[in-house]
């Protein structure tokens, strides 16, 4: 899935080269992305037009769909077992929800905002736009601590960890307003990488015929091996691969 990272606490430099693009629904405000069985899941946001879907990622269409309440601002998700946990943005809330039919099982109650999730391991990791990431029961939803997110050689506050996917005991974080990729081993707090995803928002923005938003949305595709990712309002879903960044750049 990676190329090689860097030595010790260096942050390796990595990139996207598109292997194939799909359409996409250019009004979804995509929250997070996800694949599992051969399905890719949903979750958009805004007020009033928040989801969760099932989509065809060849055709961008729309398989199954719940609205959620209009007070409510769908934002990151993941898959635990036979059940789909959708995080809301302020509501301190988890809808829990049936893999196959999409039925609302219950919720999960949490402090701050909701962000990012995915599920590494037996702990779920979760990001509220700061520079933390917490560890959560999968079951229980309840809080097994935090990290704070480092890079080597960069002192600053590594805040918007946004949408987040987990691979190879790694965490995959969109950072919010950027173009940028974080690779987080979760346990450390560490950097291990960033991927410049700038190939893709040059492309969706010489293709797009309306206003777009920030990349947002990265789904790990175990049976190739590749990057599903797209953003919110894209009329674009891409397939990439990740490549090191050529030593001349």
């Amino acid at each position: 899935m990676f190329p090689p990272l860097g030595e010790g606490t260096d942050v390796a430099r990595w990139t996207v080269e598109i292997i194939e693009w799909f359409p996409h629904d250019p009004e979804a405000f995509t929250q997070g992305l996800e694949i599992a069985g051969g399905t890719m899941y949903e979750s958009t946001g805004l007020l009033g037009r928040s989801s969760l879907r099932t989509v065809d990622a060849v055709t961008g269409e729309v398989t199954a769909s719940v609205d959620l309440p209009d007070d409510l601002f769908g934002e990151g998700l993941t898959i635990v077992g036979e059940a789909i946990v959708q995080l809301t943005w302020t509501s301190e809330t988890a809808l829990v929800y049936d893999r196959e039919t999409l039925e609302e099982l219950g919720a999960h109650a949490y402090e701050g905002e909701g962000w990012g999730l995915c599920l590494s391991g037996d702990a779920l990791i979760m990001s509220n736009g700061s520079d933390r990431l917490a560890r959560r029961d999968p079951e229980t939803f309840t809080l097994l601590g935090t990290v704070p997110v480092t890079a080597s050689g960069y002192d600053g506050r590594l805040d918007y960890l946004n949408e987040l996917e987990c691979v190879d005991d790694l965490v995959i974080a969109n950072v919010w307003q950027t173009d940028r990729l974080l690779v987080i081993d979760p346990v450390s707090g560490q950097v291990v990488a960033a991927i410049d995803a700038g190939p893709l928002v040059d492309d969706v923005s010489r293709s797009a015929s309306g206003d777009i938003d920030v990349l947002n949305g990265v789904a790990f595709d175990p049976d190739s091996a590749t990057l599903w990712m797209t953003g919110k309002l894209w009329p674009r879903l891409y397939r990439v691969r990740i490549v090191e960044v050529p030593q001349w750049e």
